[in-house]
């Protein structure tokens, strides 16, 4: 295609879009550059074309200003600033130019509306001629995630995380055991959030390159298979005595008329696999009553369950973060099933190009009801000898054991309530309200629910790790009232009954260490969780610089001036264009304003 084609369906996009794409002298001087270089004479009306969308049009103007620059040709303007500046104003489409003097035509991507650009806007050669905002290679962000903050975790947590290698997997097996855990502790520990208790069932995504580690995440199953084989026990038992019921029943003969037909006993389970149809996950699901734990290491395992053509996946997946009522119905043989509330749990690892398969886009409601961790690839040699001496998958049999021991005394004593001081409700709003704030320079609203959401996740955390905590205390139920006693019983409460021993429903505080330890995992959480949901579902994994867009801006603070911006731009080597285009957009969509006119910048909320 030639300069002029390019020039041709570039002037209808414009038109059909309204757009003013020359709206200062600068910009208009600069468009008769471009076009006068690569179309010269044959390009003049196209010029007028472009410009006549602005209500300062002036055709004699137009024809001194498009003649000048023929005469006075700038070699270093070419048609590309001219698709920068439809691209500016909001018509996408791309020019991409080869070495030398051959030319790639445009690729035409949308024709959208076009935006005007706000006033005093500062313009110079660097940014009309910059590039588009970059699109970047592989899964890696250009600066480092942030790992989770040490704590001085309770010992349980401690003794998990041990068998980590590195603080990235620390990590990982920090969230992974929130997730295995609070899947144990659902239905009988809870916190009030928005005037609705929440049990601590988290749906956890890890995503990492392949051979980057995250195979350690296996031993958690560990962790929690006592419970499952305790369930599955009953469950072999019970089908033993239907089985024996069923045969004895089809004996009889005529007499089976008077008889009842004995029913199979439900086949429950706390592990549910997710290789398995969307309806065969929701069936077991109901089948444990609606509360369980689907432990997965590859996501496109549960991909398929998504795609199941009854399997409604994201539906039951959006339910079980808010344990909203779950039912189907099977019109086969008329059998309706349902369950009052989902206590369902999700802990499972996938490479970058998994997330596609998994979460379509982030309109899709579930994206926001997860917790996310990125791991980096190895890139060098790790030796595996260097802890001989230590079979951890022992270590993690007897700790399901004692885990188990710990978990029925929680069931023996009822249901344990997290109970916030008023100081500490107003630290979450604090954390919360900036990271909302922030949320938008980045990703204008597409965080806003994962970050109202995020804050419900921390909750549920804070009420595990407040019951690890006292359960550690050597007498965590008694029922002696003191400002050391780690579980008091609920007001409600009748006294006959806490003198009788009989107390069902228990109030739980969280020590200060403890709920800042929780609280101060907001931060890298959505980080992560930014990064992973801006890759793009192309076939090799590439993705929007989001969490790089949000540490550049974070690192400026509320106020700075263009100059720093590009400083701290190219100190994070992200391309100054890139930074310019960034810059621009959150201006014209009021995220910044502009302070002086002279490149001072501030972020609007600072002057609401």
């Amino acid at each position: 295609m030639t300069d002029i084609e390019s020039l041709r369906r570039l002037t209808e996009a414009v038109e059909t879009a309204g757009a003013d794409i020359a709206p200062t002298y600068l910009e208009y001087v600069q468009l008769s550059f471009a076009i006068a270089t690569d179309c010269g004479e044959a390009g003049r009306e196209f010029f007028h074309r472009l410009c006549r969308v602005s209500p300062k049009y002036q055709r004699e103007h137009a024809e001194r200003v498009f003649s000048n620059a023929l005469h006075t040709q700038r070699g270093e303007v070419h048609l590309g600033t001219a698709f920068h500046l439809a691209e500016a104003t909001g018509v996408a489409i791309s020019y991409v130019e080869t070495v030398g003097t051959v030319r790639t035509a445009p690729q035409i991507l949308t024709q959208a509306r076009a935006y005007n650009k706000v006033a005093n806007e500062e313009t110079d050669e660097e940014t009309i001629t910059e590039e588009k905002e970059e699109l970047l290679s592989g899964s890696d962000p250009q600066h480092p995630l942030p790992t989770l903050p040490e704590a001085n975790w309770p010992k349980l947590l401690q003794r998990i995380i041990k068998v980590a290698k590195s603080e990235i997997q620390r990590d990982i097996m920090l969230m992974g055991a929130f997730t295995a855990l609070g899947a144990c502790m659902s239905r009988h520990v809870r916190c009030l959030y928005g005037g609705k208790y929440y049990y601590p069932s988290l749906q956890c995504f890890i995503v990492a390159p392949s051979a980057s580690g995250k195979g350690i995440l296996s031993y958690l199953r560990l962790l929690v298979q006592p419970i499952h084989d305790e369930i599955r026990a009953k469950v072999a038992a019970q089908m033993k005595i239907y089985k024996k019921e069923k045969a004895e029943y089809d004996a009889m003969g005529k007499e089976r008329s008077k008889m009842e037909v004995p029913q199979m006993p439900p086949n429950k389970m706390f592990l549910i696999s997710g290789n398995n149809t969307g309806t065969g996950i929701l069936q077991n699901i109901m089948d444990s009553e609606g509360t369980g734990l689907i432990f997965e290491s590859e996501a496109d395992t549960l991909s398929t369950a998504i795609g199941s053509e009854h399997g409604h996946w994201s539906d039951t997946l959006r339910k079980a973060f808010d344990h909203d009522f779950l039912s189907y119905n099977r019109r086969g043989n008329q059998e309706y099933r349902e369950t009052k509330k989902v206590c369902l749990s999700l802990l499972m690892s996938g490479t970058p190009l998994q997330v596609k398969a998994f979460i379509p886009t982030t309109e899709d409601g579930g994206s926001s009801r997860q917790l996310y961790y990125y791991m980096y690839g190895i890139d060098k040699w790790v030796s595996q000898f260097v802890d001989d001496e230590t079979d951890w998958e022992e270590v993690f049999n007897a700790l399901g054991l004692e885990w188990k021991n710990q978990l029925d005394v929680i069931r023996e004593h009822g249901i344990h309530t997290l109970q916030l001081t008023s100081g500490q409700k107003n630290e979450i709003d604090a954390v919360f309200s900036e990271l909302f704030d922030r949320s938008s320079i980045a990703n204008d609203r597409e965080m806003y629910s994962f970050v109202a959401r995020m804050a419900i996740n921390l909750c549920r955390i804070m009420s595990e790790v407040a019951v690890l905590r006292a359960l550690e205390h050597p007498n965590p139920y008694s029922l002696q009232i003191s400002s050391s006693s780690p579980f008091t019983p609920d007001k409600s409460i009748p006294s006959d009954n806490r003198k009788d021993g009989i107390v069902t429903r228990w109030n739980v505080s969280i020590s200060a260490e403890d709920f800042h330890a929780v609280l101060n995992l907001a931060e890298p959480l959505y980080c992560h969780a930014m990064h992973i949901l801006s890759f793009l579902p192309n076939t090799e994994v590439s993705h929007r610089p989001n969490a790089d867009r949000d540490f550049l801006f974070q690192q400026l603070g509320k106020e700075f001036t263009r100059t720093e911006l590009l400083e701290k731009a190219t100190a994070l080597g992200i391309n100054k264009s890139t930074a310019i285009t960034w810059l621009k957009r959150l201006t014209r969509q009021g995220k910044l304003i502009s302070v002086d006119g002279k490149g001072a910048y501030a972020r609007a909320c600072v002057y609401e």
